[in-house]
Parts: structure tokens; C-alpha cells; sequence
């Protein structure tokens, strides 16, 4: 079918893949922190996909997402060569990085693709940049060989089994360094309830910290309402006001709350699609 070809593609654990997809005029644009909107297929719902990586040079995109249900199920099957239906972006406001001096970056499961961008960007603007990566395991751990070509002050790993870096959650990492004044500005990126207490954290230290949302989301301009989100007692929308926003400003019981809504609709729709693969192997 016609679209946007799939250049490669890697398997990073059981669950998590990498893709590098041909969108020349949306990699022009891209910058760390926005995102795409695409579809696998004319029959395909969207889904909101943040960049990984990009290349303006060489027309490409990069994301990577975690098969959960039945679309990124069929995302996942997808294979070099071939194409999908729609991609559209770059969309929301990119991260702000520059002048924010000594800043920690927290990157926690798939939100480790999201803070990859964000660093580099944020070294090349000049920042002096610490990545914490955390993950329950070491087969979960994802780009280490990537961060570890960034011009970082220190890339600090944690997995919650010990099995990699240190025992333990990203907030201790990041609390020692609060402790030590050695931050001036924090980013959060990954699941919401690292993100809340990563923002619970340096909030005893009046260390300000931006928080990279993923509310459920429709169209991504705005149109829809679904990715409503309350910050600072005001409602706004992931899609077009961020999706960075102050973390200490986040209602995070609602965002959480919002999040779980469809959580059984996904594992079905993934058990249903798998057991229609399992009829019509590939």
C-alpha cells in the first residue's frame, strides 16, 4: 500500500520496538520533545508516537513504542520494506533547552526514547546534562550505546531487580543529587507515576521540573478534547499546550485515573488480535 515506507526496524526486548520510517517533510521540522500521529493502516486507529531520533538530512523519523494493544500489535508486525497508511507531525511544543545550566534528565521504561532526544539537545545548547535511566530489568534497558555517545556530565543507570547499574528507582539517584545542589532544572519522562514521584522529589528542593505527558489521545490537534489534563487547577490539552508541562503543577491522581480508563479494552483488543494472527500467520 501506498504511505510511508518503513526503513528498519529493531527489536528492543519482548515487547518494545524500535522503527525508523521515511517522512522527509516532517523531520525537517521535528524537534526533541514533539511528536507524530499515525496509522497503521486505512482501517487502523491513530496513535500518538513520540520521536526517538530524526535526521533532516536524511529524511527519516524515528520512534519507538511498546505493543500494549491491538495497533501497536499490528505496528509491531510491520517490517522493513513495507509501508504504513498515514504519519503525520511533527505535532505539540518542543522541549525548551537551552540556559537551563546543570540539569537531570530522567528517562524511565519507553520514556528512555524520549529523553535520548531531549538530552542531546539539551548538551548541544550547551547545558551541562546527568541522564538518570531506570527500568525493571536489563532486558528492558533501552539505547544505553546511545546515551553513552551524548557529551554527558554522568549517565546514571537503575534497574528495580539490581540486574544492571544500581539497585533501585530513579528517584534515588535524583534525590542525591538535589541533596548536593547540583541541579538547577529537571526533566521527567516515562510513566506517570515515575514522573509523580520524580516531581515529589525535587519538590522538597524547590527544584523546578518538567514532566513530558502521554494522556490518552484522539486526533493530536487539539479538536478531540481526550487528552485533557488539569495543571495548575486549569484545564488544558497534551496535545497542543504541551506535551511538557511544570510537573510540580500536575494533577496527577486525574492524569493516572484518565490513563487506567482503557486499560481492559487494550488487553483484549491485543488477546483478539493475537488470536486472529495465530489463524492467518504472516
Amino acid at each position: 500500500m501506498a504511505g510511508f515506507r518503513i526503513l528498519h526496524k529493531r527489536q528492543l526486548s519482548e515487547s518494545v520496538f524500535e522503527m525508523t520510517v521515511e517522512a522527509p517533510a516532517v523531520a525537517r521540522k521535528a524537534r526533541a520533545g514533539q511528536f507524530l500521529m499515525l496509522r497503521v493502516d486505512e482501517n487502523g486507529e491513530r496513535i500518538p508516537l513520540t520521536f526517538s531520533d530524526f535526521s533532516a538530512e536524511e529524511g527519516w523519523v524515528r520512534f519507538v513504542f511498546m505493543r500494549v494493544g491491538a495497533s501497536t500489535h499490528k505496528l509491531s508486525h510491520c517490517d522493513a520494506g513495507e509501508s504504513i497508511a498515514d504519519l503525520v507531525g511533527p505535532l505539540g511544543v518542543p522541549t525548551h533547552v537551552d540556559g537551563l545550566g546543570r540539569v537531570v534528565v530522567v528517562g524511565g521504561g519507553v520514556g528512555t526514547a524520549v529523553a535520548y532526544p531531549v538530552a542531546r539537545a539539551m548538551a548541544e545548547a550547551g547545558d551541562e546534562v546527568t541522564v538518570i535511566v531506570g527500568a525493571r530489568s536489563t532486558d528492558l534497558l533501552i539505547l544505553q550505546d546511545e546515551f553513552r555517545a551524548l557529551p554527558l556530565k554522568e549517565l546514571i543507570v537503575m534497574t528495580d531487580d539490581g540486574t544492571a547499574g544500581r539497585h533501585g528507582l530513579v528517584t534515588a539517584p535524583l534525590k542525591e543529587l538535589c541533596e548536593a545542589g547540583a541541579v538547577d532544572h529537571a526533566m521527567a519522562i516515562g510513566p506517570a507515576m515515575m514522573m509523580k514521584f520524580c516531581c515529589a522529589t525535587t519538590a522538597e528542593f524547590g527544584v523546578p521540573t518538567v514532566v513530558s505527558l502521554n494522556p490518552i489521545m484522539v486526533d493530536g490537534t487539539g479538536m478531540c478534547g481526550a487528552c485533557r489534563v488539569t495543571v495548575g487547577g486549569k484545564t488544558v490539552f497534551g496535545c497542543v499546550d504541551g506535551p511538557d508541562f511544570d510537573g510540580h503543577a500536575v494533577d496527577f491522581e486525574e492524569l493516572l485515573s484518565r490513563q487506567r480508563v482503557y486499560t481492559d479494552d487494550e488487553r483484549e483488543a491485543d488477546a483478539a488480535y493475537s488470536r486472529e494472527c495465530s489463524c492467518q500467520p504472516r
